[in-house]
């Protein structure tokens, strides 16, 4: 032990000791504290033990350093933008496209795309239905606005798609198809899409015949339209409104038609002919009006006034009325088949209808043709020969087979309406009680009983021995009426053969 340890309590006693204890502790406080002053507060790196050498103790603080530490990618358009302006741009997310980068669609605003309808805006005006043309077009024949889905349903046909289950299939149907069929709501519709446009058809051409009846003053001007109107009417219902409303071309609109309404147009063309050249070789001939015009009612000084209203357009109407089996069929086919009793297409009632018509059409020319010959003669006698041995008006009947013979055609096409079935019957009320044989009887009796009564009392007994129109039982034997049924015959057999060879 020291000495000054050991006698420093000799010269300070006790409180020297505690004097040394006090700078003790002191001196230790102080040697702690300059210590950790020289502990180093960074790491042994080299960069941080010299940092001061090069001035590094003047650097900024964490948290600047912080500050600057760039918030986007080291991307160079990130790092440079501030360069060009780019830290001013305050919320760049507006001006991002919202669409494609399309070029419709980047430079749409140029044309004031940005001001098109909304989504919403065009799936409104967007179709619900199918492409198909018979809905395009569907509103430019009626303005009626779609049936529901559950009524539609009821008017599609339950059968098999196959064309010789769909009748009617190669036309385009109109609105008359939405018709419920078996209906009274049919039956208005049919007249308003049928019989109003057919009605409609005839009276325009009967306000031009009327204007040149009244400037020749012939009423038989009206007679022309009734072979030429029908005809005309026929070929616009199956060819002319397909070119015109739906835009197809003739060639399109005829291959589209079936065998059957081909047949039909055919047919009607055929008998058209005749009786137009039937008629304007009359009127030549005369060189004047016909005699069943020449009343007393001609003779009033209102005549014309009246006439469009009494003469003119009540037969517009029964055109209208006899052309329904051949414009029913091709104005509303879906609703004609619909309405047919007998879907299903059948070959007996084709046969029949060829029959029907050959037998008629034969009947007709071969009348016209003795009749032209007997009145070479210039005989004073009525012909009783021929074909005029069957019946007193073979023409008429003639032409009535002709007319009877297109509902069994458009039956064997699966579209025999009920509605068809008033062509014939009005034909046949028109040519036995309006302008037919008994008119033309009471005209030749008036004028035999004054011009030649010979012939009047030969008009009186040849009445009493034949028929007017329906040939009697008695004609059985009549060879005329078996020659003209073979014709008849042949042609079925005949058409049915070449249908046969040239296969399907």
């Amino acid at each position: 032990m020291a000495e000054h340890d050991r006698l420093g309590g000799w010269f300070r006693g006790s409180k020297a000791d505690k004097a040394d204890k006090a700078d003790k502790a002191d001196k230790t406080n102080t040697t702690q504290d300059k210590v950790q002053e020289a502990v180093p507060k960074t790491p042994g790196a080299e960069q941080d033990h010299y940092e001061r050498s090069l001035g590094g103790d003047k650097l900024p603080s964490g948290d600047k350093v912080n500050e600057r530490v760039p918030r986007s990618s080291g991307a160079e358009q990130d790092r440079y933008d501030r360069w060009f302006g780019g830290d001013k741009l305050d919320n760049i997310e507006k001006r991002l496209p919202k669409t494609s980068g399309a070029e419709q669609d980047r430079y749409e605003h140029w044309f004031g795309g940005d001001k098109l309808p909304s989504r919403a805006d065009i799936e409104r005006r967007l179709p619900h239905t199918s492409g198909a043309e018979q809905d395009r077009y569907a509103h430019w024949f009626s303005g009626e606005k779609d049936l529901p889905a559950d009524e539609l349903n009821k008017s599609l046909p339950q059968g098999s798609t196959a064309e010789q289950d769909r009748p009617g299939s190669h036309f385009k149907p109109g609105p008359a198809n939405a018709i419920k069929p078996g209906s009274t709501a049919s039956t208005l519709g049919l007249l308003r899409h049928a019989v109003l446009p057919s009605f409609g058809f005839h009276s325009g051409l009967s306000v031009i015949a009327y204007g040149v009846g009244r400037y020749t003053n012939r009423v038989d001007a009206k007679d022309f339209l009734w072979p030429s109107g029908q005809v005309a009417n026929a070929w616009w219902s199956a060819i002319g409104a397909p070119v015109v409303y739906d835009g197809l071309s003739i060639s399109e609109a005829w291959t589209a038609l079936t065998y059957d309404h081909k047949l039909l147009l055919a047919a009607v063309s055929a008998w058209g002919i005749r009786l137009f050249y039937r008629v304007a070789s009359h009127s030549l001939r005369r060189g004047k009006d016909d005699p069943r015009y020449e009343t007393n009612a001609r003779k009033q000084p209102d005549f014309w006034n009246k006439a469009f209203f009494t003469m003119f357009l009540p037969e517009a109407l029964m055109q209208s009325l006899v052309s329904l089996p051949f414009t029913l069929p091709f104005r509303a086919p879906a609703a004609a088949a619909f309405g047919s009793p007998f879907p299903e297409a059948s070959t007996i009632s084709h046969s029949i209808a060829v029959f029907l018509f050959t037998t008629g059409y034969a009947l007709g020319v071969i009348a016209d043709y003795q009749l032209e010959a007997h009145n070479r003669k210039e005989s004073k006698e009525l012909n009783r020969d021929g074909v005029w041995s069957i019946v007193r008006h073979p023409n008429y009947l003639g032409d009535a087979l002709c007319h009877l013979s297109f509902p069994f055609l458009v039956y064997s096409a699966g579209q025999l309406h009920p509605l068809t079935i008033v062509g014939p019957i009005a034909n046949y009320i028109f040519l036995r009680f309006i302008g037919g044989d008994k008119k033309n009887e009471e005209i030749q009796e008036k004028r035999y009983s004054k011009e030649n009564p010979a012939k009047y009392q030969e008009l009186q007994q040849y009445k009493q021995a034949k028929n007017s129109f329906w040939p009697g039982p008695g004609e059985v034997a009549n060879k005329w009426l078996w020659a003209i049924a073979a014709v008849g015959a042949s042609g079925a057999i005949l058409e049915r053969s070449v249908l046969t060879y040239l296969g399907p």
